[in-house]
């Protein structure tokens, strides 16, 4: 039987509540940020659980000084707040300090693109991706569905530094119906192609998959990757799976060519030698303030299946470089 859907911080904070039953080094900090399950994390757990309130930055500094205590902690808040309004606290307390002191800070972000479809662009978050990037220090982990999402769980607190997860606010379709994948790779081969592949992620990942249905339509059949680790992928893995395509397509819900997925796989590419052509499809830069479905505003700002769709028609018919030796 297929699991049914829930959303991303549901599965995950399910899983975090009943962790923290075994493990007492989990600590649960919240920027007022709530959900019927986090209710119950602060019932359960009074003294592992804190709210600092509208306070991103004390949010990163306080959760910065339990994990130099010990603590594998969890900062919750929604996406935008929590990478943007205290990004200078990101980068001294937790990516520059953790270079020089062990810690476990897991930053969980919620309502990752255009989740908050009717909040306009103050919630949206189109920029995460890159400016969380832009850390060396910081993993950038986004999942698909809401088990990789809960598999994720896992990894934080298994693996010491910072590290950021964007979730979905919806309930997205289960895309891994057999169960949670591999983390190790970093990412997940969902179909075969044969000569162009689609490497996407977060919600992304689903409009891929449609993608890629209405393209075998007309004949062309494009490969699908789920990419979760934004950072910290295996490349050499990556580099073999890759090697089959003369074309890659990055897809994601944020701005195009501002150093998200596409920047990191145009350098990917570069240092691996590939010759191989990419196309990258991405928010159109610049906010809109339109309200609608989330397929209407994803068509809106060219990342709906349809425009992904045309897109991909046009670059196949263009990707005819051959596959570099180098890849195989």
């Amino acid at each position: 039987m297929s699991p049914k859907p829930l959303a991303m911080r549901d599965a995950f904070l399910e899983r975090l509540h009943h962790e923290m039953v075994v493990d007492e080094r989990i600590f649960f900090v919240s920027a007022d940020f709530g959900s019927p399950v986090l209710d119950k994390i602060r019932a359960n757990f009074p003294d592992r659980f804190v709210n600092v309130g509208i306070a991103e930055q004390n949010l990163i500094n306080v959760s910065a000084g339990l994990a130099l205590e010990g603590y594998k902690v969890f900062a919750y808040a929604i996406a935008p707040f929590i990478t943007m309004r205290c990004f200078e606290q990101i980068r001294v307390s937790l990516a520059l300090l953790s270079q020089v002191r062990p810690m476990n800070v897991n930053l969980i972000g919620v309502g990752a693109g255009y989740s908050y479809v009717v909040s306009g662009p103050t919630h949206q978050c189109y920029e995460d991706i890159t400016i969380m990037r832009a850390l060396p220090a910081v993993e950038v982990m986004s999942p698909s569905d809401h088990v990789v999402a809960e598999k994720m769980f896992d990894y934080c607190t298994n693996n010491m530094g910072p590290k950021y997860l964007r979730l979905d606010a919806q309930v997205l379709p289960v895309i891994y119906e057999g169960g949670a994948p591999d983390l190790q790779d970093g990412f997940q081969v969902l179909r075969e192609g044969s000569s162009l592949c689609l490497l996407a992620t977060g919600f992304m990942t689903h409009t891929a998959l449609e993608a890629a249905t209405e393209l075998a339509k007309v004949g062309i059949e494009v490969g699908v990757i789920d990419l979760f680790a934004i950072s910290g992928f295996d490349e050499a893995a990556l580099k073999k799976v890759l090697g089959s395509y003369k074309g890659l397509v990055s897809l994601e819900e944020g701005f195009r060519a501002r150093g998200g997925v596409d920047s990191m796989l145009f350098d990917f590419l570069g240092r691996i030698g590939s010759m191989m052509r990419m196309y990258n499809i991405g928010v159109d830069p610049g906010y809109r303030f339109e309200l609608g479905s989330r397929a209407e505003l994803h068509e809106q700002v060219s990342i709906g299946v349809n425009a992904v769709v045309a897109k991909v028609r046009g670059f196949a018919s263009s990707a005819t470089t051959p596959i570099n030796p180098a890849l195989s």
